[in-house]
Parts: C-alpha cells; sequence; structure tokens
C-alpha cells in the first residue's frame, strides 16, 4: 500500500508532530504510517483524510501485486 500522507501534510505546512496531536496519535505513528513501515487502522485513515478534507482513497492506494 501506498500514501500521499507527507505530500499533504508538507502542502498544509504541518510538522509530523502537529499532524499527530491534530488527530491524537503519537509523532511516531505519523512517521511510520508516511514511511509504509505501519498500516494505520481505518480510524486513524480517517482522521489523517478528515484533516485533509480529503478522502481515504486520495491519501492511500493498494500496490498491484495487494
Amino acid at each position: 500500500m501506498q500514501n500521499h500522507i507527507a505530500k499533504y501534510r508538507k502542502a498544509a505546512g504541518l510538522s509530523q508532530q502537529e499532524l499527530a496531536d491534530a488527530i491524537a496519535v503519537s509523532r511516531k505513528t505519523i512517521s511510520t504510517v508516511e514511511t509504509s513501515r505501519f498500516t494505520p487502522s481505518v480510524i486513524i485513515a480517517l482522521k489523517i483524510a478528515r484533516q485533509f478534507n480529503t478522502t481515504v482513497e486520495q491519501l492511500f492506494s493498494l500496490d498491484e501485486a495487494d
């Protein structure tokens, strides 16, 4: 799975810590999701999408092999 969270976050002028604070998770959670080391729960994915006023589908996409 790929994601575009870092792109959205940088466009919004937010640090990883600021995004983490906004959705009530740790900075490490944001870091590991952005680098695809961790697949977020549906709740976290929805909170991130809501933070950027977009859809989960715009933030995440499946790789062809998935």
